[in-house]
This record gives structure tokens, sequence and C-alpha cells, in this order.
């Protein structure tokens, strides 16, 4: 949970410019890249990871603009990259004008369980990460290189001058 604003913002800023890097490596053919038939698209991960943003946070007083419906998906990569951009700005902007450090104490009801909003905004960054890694195995199928969040990905170890693990 968090206890203040500086700290969760400086969360967002890590874990939102890491999802914007594999958002911005997109291409409008690999958003119909699925894991098997009848399960969610890239497209689709990638979208709801652009929505959730304004849907998790509209449980509490927090007002901003940004996309709240994640049906149906849009075709174009760089609408669901910018869209996201659009979202995680004035997301943090709200934040900043609209809250105090007391405002991440307030009981909402999420889910049908009552929590402090500071824990709604862990949920939210667990959230993005969870769909972030869908997203990068979707990206792997599709035959996009993917960039590395928590450290170097296969594909940037050369770029550092080192040896990839042995897979």
């Amino acid at each position: 949970m968090f206890q203040t604003k500086e700290r969760f913002l400086m969360s967002w800023q890590f874990e939102a410019t890491s999802t914007q890097k594999l958002l911005n490596q997109l291409n409008d053919d690999s958003l119909n890249q699925e894991i098997t038939p009848n399960h969610w698209t890239l497209g689709r991960v990638a979208w709801h990871i652009v929505t959730a943003i304004r849907v998790i946070s509209s449980q509490t007083n927090l007002r901003f603009e940004g996309p709240a419906e994640d049906f149906p998906v849009p075709t174009s990569s760089t609408f669901i990259s910018e869209s996201y951009k659009q979202a995680s700005q004035a997301f943090t902007e709200a934040i900043q004008t609209q809250w105090s450090d007391h405002n991440l104490q307030d009981i909402i009801e999420f889910f049908g369980q009552k929590m402090p909003v500071g824990t709604l905004l862990l949920f939210l960054l667990q959230h993005q990460t969870h769909h972030r890694g869908q997203l990068t195995v979707l990206m792997r199928q599709a035959g996009i290189d993917v960039s590395g969040v928590y450290g170097p990905s296969k594909d940037e170890w050369a770029a550092l001058g080192m040896e990839a693990p042995k897979m």
C-alpha cells in the first residue's frame, strides 16, 4: 500500500515508462496475435492496459480524461500507444493536483472489498505488470523484439556488450 503520492508517482513513472516502451514497439499487424484461439489478442491486452488506468482509478474521487471502454479494440498500434501516454499523463497530473497524501487513506470499495486508495494504487501497478507480462509473450510470438523492464531482455544483451544467459 502506498502512503504518499510521491512514492506512488515514483513507482508509476518507472512502470509507465516500461509499459510505454513496449507499446511503442507494436505494429498494426501484431495486434491480431493471439496465444491460442478464443483468447485475448495482443491488441486486446494492450488496449486493456490503456483503459484500466481510468477504469480502476474511477473507484476513487480522482477525475481525469482517458479511455474507459476496452472494447472494441482499436486497430492502430499508434493510437493505442498514444492513448496510453495521454491517459498516464492525465492520471499523474490528476493525482498531483487533486489529492494530498491523506487521500491515500480514504476507504473505497473495489470488487466487493473495502480498501484504502493506497492499496488500490498498488493493485493498479500490479495489474499493469501482470498484463505487461502477457504482452511480452505475445510480442515474441508476433516476432517483435522486446525491451527489458527489470533488466536487459534477450534482445538487449549484445547492445550492452555482454553475452546473453545460456538458454
